[in-house]
């Protein structure tokens, strides 16, 4: 319930936001939608025309292509949550600046906080860069890592695929290791709580205080 408590309070300050000049070029902000019990995170990196004019992320061309995904995944949308790390248009679908990745920022974070997610999907290179500031996506994408007692697994953008159709199967393939990867990540978590709870008397640590390295 604290959760919840907290993404509503989130989306209610992301439509009232005024911190970067993509507040006035906005129809309507997209502070991200999903459960906030989601153990699968996605992180893409900002809304386009049709999340603009809704309100909700990934719902043009490149959200059926990630619904797709999902579904080829064993994910349900309603089950994941969905946010970008800039929750207004960039004018043009231009990439995000430093300043308003910045402004954006601290709503991600407690977001983030609220959901305290098994795994974190990034979507694209502005994502991926949040965790692998050096890293090249065409280098990384597919492959994961433990970061503060979560998976990270960069991917590339769904639009990607839309784009250049040689990177759909690159994609779809990536998305193919992806339940295989929860399962693990969720087997990890399982074991680790467990381990805990025999060291420490039967008080186990919050899972966000893990490490799996």
């Amino acid at each position: 319930m604290e959760g919840e408590l907290i993404l509503r309070e989130v989306a209610g300050e992301v439509r009232q936001c005024m911190k970067c000049d993509l507040a006035n070029s906005r129809k309507n902000a997209v502070p991200g939608e999903g459960p906030a019990n989601a153990s699968v995170m996605f992180i893409g990196e900002g809304p386009g025309f049709y999340e603009n004019e809704q309100g909700r992320p990934f719902v043009g061309q490149a959200g059926k292509f990630l619904d797709e995904l999902l579904e080829s995944a064993g994910l349900h949308r309603d089950k994941v949550y969905i946010t970008n790390v800039v929750k207004c248009r960039p004018p043009g679908n231009r990439d995000p600046q430093d300043g308003e990745l910045a402004a954006c920022a601290p709503f991600l974070e407690r977001q983030i906080e609220a959901i305290d997610p098994l795994v974190i999907v990034t979507l694209g290179r502005f994502s991926m860069a949040r965790y692998f500031q050096t890293a090249k996506i065409s280098v990384i994408h597919g492959r994961s890592a433990w970061i503060n007692g979560r998976l990270i697994v960069p991917m590339y953008h769904p639009a990607a695929g839309l784009h250049q159709a040689k990177w759909r199967p690159v994609i779809m393939k990536d998305f193919a290791q992806l339940a295989k990867m929860v399962e693990t990540a969720r087997q990890q978590r399982e074991i680790k709580l467990s381990q805990n709870d025999t060291t420490s008397g039967g008080q186990a640590q919050d899972a966000t205080q893990l490490s799996f390295f």
